[in-house]
This record gives structure tokens, C-alpha cells and sequence, in this order.
């Protein structure tokens, strides 16, 4: 390989390296199941609760919230970590099964 074609690719790797610490951050998962509730708009509440225009009592304010319904289940990620835990917390104590990645 010659010399300069070597030296570029070692200055992409560390442009890039930089770029990706800079813009990453970390991300939390959290997965709710329906089970026998057969909740199916819990999606719909996720995104208002989202957007702002609903309050769930214990959880603060989640503006980066992402949901995705799965028929059986929601899935739900953000990078504010205690409030996803609360927001576990918050379907836990209505009975509901979740699983999350912390």
C-alpha cells in the first residue's frame, strides 16, 4: 500500500473517532407487554405523555422518548436513565410486565 494512501486512512479513522464521541450518547431501552390488559392504545399514551399533553404521576417530563408498538408489546428507549426506571416503575405498579436494558 503506498505511504500517503495509509496515512488517509488513519486520519479518516481518528475524524471519525472524534465525530462519534462527540454525537454518541448513551441509550436505555425498556419493553412493555400487553399480556392479558390488551392495552392496545398504550402506544398512543406514550406519545402524548412524549409530546406533553399527558401526565404520568412519579415520571418526569421524557421530550426524547421513542415508541414503537409491536401488537404484543411497546417498546420504548431514551437516554435519561431514572426517568425510564420511574417510568418502569410506573407500569409495574398497574400490573404490567416490562423488561429493560440499563
Amino acid at each position: 500500500m503506498p505511504e500517503g494512501k495509509e496515512r488517509r486512512v488513519v486520519m479518516e479513522k481518528r475524524i471519525a473517532t472524534r465525530w462519534l464521541i462527540r454525537v454518541a450518547c448513551s441509550e436505555y431501552r425498556l419493553t412493555v407487554f400487553y399480556g392479558a390488559k390488551g392495552s392496545q392504545n398504550l402506544a398512543n399514551l406514550l406519545r402524548c405523555f412524549r409530546d406533553g399533553k399527558v401526565a404520568m404521576k412519579g415520571v418526569p417530563p421524557l421530550r426524547d422518548l421513542g415508541v414503537r408498538d409491536h401488537g404484543d408489546s411497546v417498546e420504548m428507549w431514551g437516554t435519561h436513565r431514572e426517568a425510564m426506571i420511574q417510568l418502569k416503575d410506573w407500569f409495574e405498579k398497574r400490573g404490567y410486565e416490562t423488561t429493560g436494558i440499563w
